[in-house]
Formats: structure tokens, sequence, C-alpha cells
């Protein structure tokens, strides 16, 4: 489930049930976090090896990644991000006019309600007046090419 061990810790902390497929039901809290640490321990093993491989194949002249198709695949990736957020704004268009309507006016008003709603932004964090800014704009250019 995870390689955080920390991570781990904070859903035993807040109580959520764990069925591990090997231990069953009533698997006990030490061999949780026993095998927590051991999958954090591996996936710094693991990163350890991947580097110390690119390293040994750098030294050897190799090129490391694929610069023939650099500048396709960073237009494909900004693409891909424009239309999600694209998409993201197009579908707060709605609580944005809702929140609105309630009397939020100023961004730092906007964010908070949006914030308060649980409404998380696209990569999942809570609304700052710069992002409340950044979604209002990306709405209202959405506006003027309908």
């Amino acid at each position: 489930m995870s390689r955080d061990v920390a991570f781990v810790a904070g859903l035993m902390a807040q109580r959520v049930p764990f069925i591990v497929a090997e231990l069953g039901r009533d698997a006990d809290p030490f061999m949780l976090h026993l095998y927590a640490a051991l999958a954090e321990k591996e996936r710094r093993l693991i990163a350890e090896r991947t580097k110390a491989a690119l390293a040994v194949r750098k030294a050897a002249g190799t090129k490391l990644g694929n610069p023939i198709n650099l500048g396709d695949a960073g237009r494909l990736g900004r693409d891909a991000l424009v239309t999600s957020a694209d998409e993201h704004a197009q579908n707060l268009r709605p609580v944005l006019r809702a929140v609105r309507n309630e009397g939020a006016l100023t961004l730092a008003a906007i964010a908070a309600a949006l914030n308060d709603r649980k409404i998380p932004t696209p990569r999942g964090a809570r609304w700052h007046v710069s992002s409340v800014m950044n979604l209002l704009a990306r709405a209202h250019k959405l506006e003027a090419v309908r």
C-alpha cells in the first residue's frame, strides 16, 4: 500500500482498519510497522541502484533519455496540462457562480469558500489567492472563446 512508514503510521493513528492479504484482518500493528519500514528501505535501495546504474551508463558515454523526441514530448505534456486545467476550470464554473452569489467577491473570500467546501485545486492542494486568480483568468478565457 505504501512505502512510507510515516504515511502508514498516520493511517494507523487515525484508526483506519487494515486488511493484509498475507496476515488477514487481525494484522498486528507492530507487524504493519515492520512491513512498512522494510518497504520504505526497499524503495530507497531501488532508487540507489537505479541512480548507480545510470551513473555507470553516463560515465561510459551513453546518452540518457531520448533527445530525438524531446520537443514533441514537451509539447504533448504542456498540451495535456492545459487541457486538464481547462477542464477543471470548466467544471468549477457552477461552483464559482454559487460562491459569488453567496457573497464571496474577493480572491481571498473565494479561496476560503472553495477550501471550506473541500474542493481541491487540480493538484489536490488548498486554494490561495494566486490559484483562484489563475482559475478565474482561465474560466474567463474559456468564456470568451465560447
